[in-house]
């Protein structure tokens, strides 16, 4: 393996992480966020049940995702899948993971796939069948997205297919990736790549490298036995959201793992002592007939708050989100926040504030895509400096890749947010 990369990707697809709790080896990752804490109860909503993963930072709402009980997540799934048909004129294919429920590929990443039957042809054609991993969940009327570059991913490593480089997240400062760069190694051969995740800046180099060996074990059992599977099978599941969700978050920012339903807490109990044994005194089961953790969190009015079309701003502006089939149009209006004197500088007010509540609107209810956003105008060029600014700072936390592109003549703002599950309202259909 060559040469270090500095890697940006939001890897949430994981299924393997590492025994053991040798010591740890700390350092600093820059803006260190305040403590959180991950939510996981059940809800019922329109007769159906949900279990709800809610993440909270000092009892404000990051983000939420809701899965149905009993109801199976595709998102990070490996399956062998069947070319269905080759769209030329989109340079795609359609595979199907099992009968009826076609994905799409796109041919444009097609480099080194794992075939299990293949049509004499050099290319990817109708009947082939490949092994291929769900990437982006289904939205509205498009189809769930899968590649053929595959991911088996750690809490400090993740094992790619394909990209045969070796990198580390840009979310850590250079200081650490440099050390990271000097202390660990991997082999020199192989046909697989590593991205180094930002927990492994609070790791040992003994539990990153075990989690390393498992990953690859993982990864050429895979390619041993796929061969004699059938089409459809699914060769590897994803773990259910919860857990997903305790995998993903950074160790050093969250001090409680936190349930009131017994069922849910012996299974977090199960994974944190086989998986994460540091975090099991983070795990509480939640118990108080007088008040539920529902309500103590405010799940509900929360959630309530965040299907809804308008937001207000402390200021007294407000926010208009509307998604729409194509993008989603965010209007940022003054409202009741009125300044005759010094008009221009009360609109910079608000806009900053409107930027940093996007910021948190974007990941609590999962919107991706194009985004088109209204600021109120301005007429200072360097307002609008500051604003684009504070607006790059502010999607920067957030965990899934947000590319702020530019502000038009019109002085609207795009900005693209990566699709992967489904957005919130969704979720509850």
């Amino acid at each position: 393996m060559n040469h270090f990369n500095n890697h940006k990707s939001y890897h949430d697809m994981s299924d393997c992480v590492p025994h053991g709790n040798p010591k740890r080896e700390s350092a600093p990752i820059q803006n260190k966020p305040m403590k959180t804490t991950l939510l996981v109860t059940k809800l019922l909503r329109n007769d159906k049940t949900y279990i709800a993963t809610a993440l909270y930072q000092e009892k404000k709402l990051l983000e939420v995702h809701l899965e149905r009980l009993n109801s199976e997540n595709i998102l990070g799934n490996i399956y062998i899948g069947r070319v269905k048909n080759i769209v030329k004129n989109l340079n795609a294919a359609f595979i199907e993971i099992a009968p009826g429920v076609p994905c799409y590929y796109s041919l444009e990443n097609c480099s080194q796939p794992l075939y299990s039957k293949k049509i004499n042809s050099p290319r990817m054609v109708q009947g082939d069948e490949v092994v291929v991993q769900v990437i982006r969940e289904n939205s509205g009327n498009k189809p769930a997205k899968v590649s053929t570059n595959l991911n088996f991913t750690g809490k400090y490593l993740v094992l790619t297919s394909e990209n045969t480089s070796i990198g580390i997240s840009k979310k850590l400062d250079a200081e650490v990736r440099q050390r990271l760069q000097k202390t660990l190694s991997f082999d020199k051969i192989c046909d697989f790549g590593i991205i180094v995740r930002t927990n492994a800046a609070y790791a040992s180099e003994e539990e990153i490298q075990e989690e390393y060996q498992l990953l690859k074990q993982e990864y050429l059992h895979l390619k041993e036995t796929f061969l004699h599977r059938t089409a459809f099978c699914c060769l590897k599941k994803q773990m259910p959201e919860y857990l997903s969700s305790i995998q993903n978050l950074n160790q050093e920012q969250f001090d409680t793992i936190l349930t009131d339903d017994l069922e849910l807490f012996e299974h977090i109990q199960q994974y944190l002592k086989q998986f994460q044994p540091r975090d099991i005194e983070k795990l509480t089961l939640y118990q108080d007939d007088l008040l539920s953790l529902n309500k103590l969190y405010s799940l509900d009015t929360r959630l309530q708050e965040a299907l809804q079309e308008r937001v207000w701003l402390k200021s007294g502006g407000y926010l208009v989100i509307q998604p729409t089939e194509a993008l989603t149009v965010i209007d940022v209006n003054s409202g009741k926040s009125i300044a005759k004197k010094q008009a221009q500088e009360h609109y910079l007010k608000i806009n900053l504030e409107a930027a940093a509540e996007i910021a948190h609107q974007l990941r609590l209810r999962n919107l991706s895509g194009i985004v088109i956003i209204d600021f109120i105008d301005m007429k200072s060029r360097v307002d609008n400096d500051t604003l684009m600014k504070t607006l790059r700072n502010c999607v920067c936390k957030d965990p899934v890749p947000v590319q702020v592109v530019d502000m038009t003549r019109l002085h609207l703002v795009e900005l693209t947010r990566k699709k992967v599950r489904k957005p919130l309202k969704e979720q509850f259909l």
